[in-house]
């Protein structure tokens, strides 16, 4: 329900509805231009709606700058409310009976998330709630709920989200891993300073503005090892390639234990230094809005997640032995 103050209710009438709806996009977008675009009308029109619903409510809702349009205080105020109301509505209205939950959710997921870990478990899900549509999109950057429709996000990171609502879904651990041969190649078991002769497979874009070595340095750093860190190395913008990579005797990378296990378990990859440890405090994350009410949809999605998740890794286990 939209909890306006009575003095905001008693002057909406049926033709602010429309209104509401055009500033609820223009607020996303931040641009009447934008706006404009999604509800096929001409910026004037926009502008004109807001203007209306402005004079109407007696509120400024929008700070008029020269090349952009930003909320004021009031403005985000009842744009969150909008967002919170039609979020319920909308969800109401995707329940197909009292028992079922039906419905969309869109999901942005870090691409090496999704393909070593989210994807090979969806078909779980879809047995279970076979009315939930998942629409899953990958990407590097941290996305703007404000301007793209995506309910839910999950990312590796340091947990700070300002503005927006987290849940930590698991942690993570990482060690080095290679091919069986590589590590045979370099001696690697028997000499860990060994390392300085190999190929260094970076993740450049581990987490937001991390360094192309973050994950590395971490790992070296934790170990006494940075003086025995190579300069030779590959870089790529997924840690599921670097990995890929180390399968096929290219070099070394930082395994992160979620992604990784299941290929230590099959012989494609070993440890040849030590086993998973916690290195910095970076794990992964669900991340959304702050909503009144979270739609049933996207609840049993979470919870359906904390499942495959499981129980957090507890100990390490082993350390380096120079």
């Amino acid at each position: 329900m939209l909890n306006l103050p009575p003095r905001i209710s008693s002057r909406l009438n049926s033709s602010q509805f429309a209104n509401l709806h055009t500033f609820l996009v223009a607020a996303r977008h931040l641009s009447f231009t934008r706006a404009a675009q999604e509800l096929c009308l001409t910026a004037s029109a926009v502008s004109h709606r807001i203007s209306r619903l402005e004079a109407a409510l007696d509120i400024k809702l929008f700070l008029r700058l020269t090349r952009q349009v930003g909320l004021t205080e009031e403005g985000e105020r009842i744009f969150n409310i909008l967002q919170d109301a039609m979020g319920e509505l909308s969800d109401a209205l995707e329940q197909s009976s009292q028992v079922e939950v039906a419905g969309a959710i869109a999901l942005y997921v870090r691409p090496s998330v999704a393909q070593c870990w989210l994807v090979p478990r969806l078909a779980d899900f879809f047995e279970r709630y076979p009315l939930v549509s998942l629409d899953l999109r990958v990407g590097n950057d941290n996305v703007d709920f404000r301007t793209r429709k995506i309910d839910l996000a999950l990312y590796y990171a340091n947990g700070e989200f300002p503005g927006l609502t987290s849940y930590r879904l698991m942690r993570e651990r990482l060690a080095p891993v290679c091919s069986p041969a590589y590590a045979q190649r370099h001696r690697l078991h028997e000499n860990p300073e060994n390392l300085r002769h190999c190929t260094l497979l970076h993740d450049s874009l581990a987490w937001d503005h991390a360094a192309y070595d973050a994950e590395w340095m971490l790992w070296a750093e934790q170990h006494h090892m940075l003086a025995m860190l190579p300069k030779r190395s590959l870089t790529f913008d997924r840690s599921d390639l670097s990995v890929t990579a180390a399968m096929n005797h290219a070099g070394i990378a930082i395994g992160r234990e979620r992604l990784v296990q299941k290929r230590v378990d099959r012989g494609e990859l070993v440890l040849p230094f030590a086993g998973f440890r916690r290195s910095g405090h970076y794990d992964y994350y669900l991340v959304h809005p702050p909503l009144a009410a979270i739609p049933k949809r996207l609840q049993v999605f979470m919870n359906w997640l904390h499942e495959c998740a499981g129980p957090s890794t507890g100990k390490d286990d082993g350390r380096l032995e120079m």
